[in-house]
């Protein structure tokens, strides 16, 4: 959202400046980048180089931000390439501050922010060889299947002042409702049980770059310790594509069957995360609309194929 604000001559010219004196970086070009959602994105390029610079500014989403610079980095020294590495301040910093945000700067990765069919496989391959990362001394959140992602909607509903928005939202209020009850209900089930929880990203698909036959994930900005269903879920309902994600787990030495209850969770954690998202971005973007189609959209499928192959 943040990067459609328009941003004047004096901002940039500030930015650029304070990269120059913590990074040590000079740059000749400062563009806008069309990649992230809640954070304001740069490609910045210097003379030799290229670097993609993200600040993120809503306080909801800056200790997120900062604590995901460790765990990027954990990666990285555990011979992950497919990700973006961090440039480090001058003074061995991960990230630093600008203008009340986090900043962080990273090499930039060239290439097209894709996600079709054919590039499931790959992504599958790439997350599997996360997973055989060890967790060990990274601070990283844990799933505890708690199901809030309800809670947290309802809430949000309950303080909009928009009036179309509302009315939209009672419209659909039995199936809001009956699908909270079902995130409790499978959040019940999966409570108490850890077992096969790894470094997992929650939004591969949607932050896959594709330069010819290289693929890259970015945007590590929420990453959970979880069990694999967290990325698995959101084509669920697709044979070849259950099959293919077993069989990158296999080839990386992950032994998991995936699991129907976690699977069910998960479609419905965030189809509420998802909704909350728009109510939070109505004043920059076709809000209407989007709602109306992501009810009955394209979770469908998934939620569906979860609900009736899992115990209720």
């Amino acid at each position: 959202m943040y990067s459609n604000i328009p941003r004047s001559e004096e901002y940039q010219h500030r930015l650029l400046e304070f990269i120059r004196q913590e990074y040590g970086i000079s740059a000749a070009v400062l563009a806008p980048a069309k990649r992230g959602y809640y954070g304001e994105t740069w490609r910045l390029d210097a003379t030799d180089s290229s670097y993609f610079l993200k600040l993120v500014y809503p306080a909801a989403h800056k200790a997120v931000y900062e604590r995901s610079f460790s765990l990027i980095q954990h990666l990285c020294d555990h011979g992950i390439d497919f990700i973006s590495r961090i440039v480090k301040t001058k003074d061995d910093d991960l990230s630093t501050r600008f203008d009340g945000a986090i900043l962080g700067v990273f090499d930039w990765i060239d290439g097209e922010n894709r996600e079709t069919d054919a590039t499931k496989i790959p992504e599958y391959q790439m997350l599997a060889k996360v997973y055989a990362v060890p967790s060990c001394g990274v601070p990283i959140r844990r799933e505890d299947f708690s199901g809030k992602s309800a809670d947290t909607f309802f809430e949000q509903w309950n303080v909009l002042d928009n009036i179309q928005i509302h009315s939209l939202l009672e419209k659909h209020r039995a199936k809001l409702e009956q699908r909270a009850k079902r995130l409790k209900y499978f959040a019940e089930l999966c409570q108490g049980d850890t077992a096969d929880f790894f470094i997992t990203h929650g939004d591969a698909g949607g932050n896959l770059i594709v330069n010819g036959d290289r693929y890259f994930i970015v945007d590590w900005d929420t990453p959970i310790l979880a069990p694999p269903e967290r990325d698995a879920w959101v084509m669920c309902s697709r044979d070849w594509a259950r099959d293919a994600f077993s069989k990158a787990l296999c080839q990386n030495g992950i032994r998991h069957t995936l699991r129907l209850e976690r699977l069910a969770y998960y479609c419905y954690h965030f189809f509420f995360f998802y909704l909350t998202a728009y109510l939070d971005g109505f004043t920059q973007t076709d809000t209407m609309r989007e709602i109306e189609e992501y009810i009955d959209g394209w979770i469908e499928g998934s939620i569906q194929y979860a609900d009736t192959n899992s115990q209720s």
